[in-house]
């Protein structure tokens, strides 16, 4: 395809605007890709809000959008993988393949990795087209949408934290925060077989939709103390908790939380770069603290889990906008955080 194409461009604090470019031509080993889902995430509302996230400062233009799914119109050269046509879920982050993080098969850890939506890495997609290497982009099954295939992002977050901590059938667990990626995380146990999973959150509409997708219990803590609880689980604490909030006063929580020997998992992405942890506590229990960043070999599995039935993916999608209707999307997502739980923005 060629010719011009909408994109919806980041150009200040709470500033977004439309702009006009020419649709990418795949080069050599990349396929464009025509966006029909692309869900909006914390991280641009960060940025939106901000104008910076964690260590990145927005200093140009930014086209948002990291989590696509969408269909093959054009292969570049040497593309085998792939054909015009593909339904596809796009794995963001694009690694070198050629430093000492690569090569030790810690990929999402690439000092040269080139993610969607980072300043000075590359534009995201809230456009009409992409174009993306062709050996991160993963051809969905039938029965999978590409809405479906722009969730496999967020799930791969939630699904990344599980298998670094080793989640085991039988064990107990605690989600601090239940918004997209705290249910990524409760979906994700439920898949590796923990049946207990209690969550806490500060809004009624998010707990219900942990429960929904497979939480066991889940509490208010304006009005109810997980601290307590946990204390009346075996061996007094979960043996996981998975902060999924980003926040200053659940991240401090975690330690209090675990049994001995329990592990504290931190998920979410604080917009302050320093929280407290309570170290006293930590080491009274032995604790283990596993943090973090992205994702890496889990795009297959997470497809896979949602092609066979066992992650209800959609369930978590609460607001659909249109592309015209972008701005207002990414501005309602982040004044109505206690209704929106998950919105996509339909291409």
């Amino acid at each position: 395809m060629e010719g011009k194409m909408k994109v919806c461009v980041l150009t200040g604090k709470q500033k977004l605007e439309w702009v006009e470019r020419d649709i990418p031509q795949p080069a050599a080993g990349e396929v464009q890709i025509k966006l029909e889902y692309v869900g909006v995430c914390g991280s641009d509302l960060h940025f939106y809000q901000e104008g910076r996230l964690a260590n990145w400062e927005l200093d140009g233009p930014l086209a948002l959008g990291h989590e696509p799914g969408g269909v093959v119109t054009a292969l570049g050269e040497g593309v085998t993988s792939l054909k015009v046509g593909d339904k596809v879920s796009i794995e963001p982050a694009v690694p070198c393949g050629e430093c000492d993080d690569c090569k030790h098969g810690h990929y999402n850890l690439c000092k040269n990795i080139k993610m969607l939506a980072i300043p000075h890495e590359r534009d995201g997609v809230n456009s009409d087209y992409c174009v993306h290497k062709a050996s991160m982009c993963y051809k969905l099954p039938d029965n999978m949408d590409t809405m479906e295939g722009a969730l496999i992002e967020p799930l791969s977050v939630g699904f990344h934290a599980t298998e670094l901590a080793d989640a085991r059938p039988g064990e107990t667990a605690i989600v601090l925060g239940s918004g997209c990626i705290g249910l990524c995380t409760v979906m994700s146990l439920k898949a590796r077989g923990i049946n207990q999973i209690y969550v806490s959150d500060v809004m009624d509409k998010r707990l219900e939709k942990a429960l929904e997708v497979g939480a066991t219990r889940v509490f208010n803590a304006t009005r109810e103390n997980i601290e307590d609880f946990a204390k009346t689980l075996p061996g007094g604490g979960a043996d996981h908790v998975f902060e999924c909030a980003g926040n200053r006063k659940s991240t401090l929580q975690t330690c209090k939380l675990i049994r001995r020997a329990g592990k504290v998992t931190l998920v979410g992405v604080s917009p302050e770069p320093i929280l407290e942890l309570d170290i006293a506590t930590l080491n009274a229990m032995e604790g283990t603290v596993y943090s973090v960043y992205r994702y890496r070999n889990t795009w297959d599995k997470c497809i896979d889990l949602v092609s066979s039935g066992t992650i209800p993916l959609k369930k978590i999608v609460s607001h659909v906008f249109d592309f015209k209707d972008c701005i207002h999307g990414i501005d309602y997502s982040l004044k109505h955080k206690d209704e929106v739980i998950k919105a996509v923005i339909k291409m």
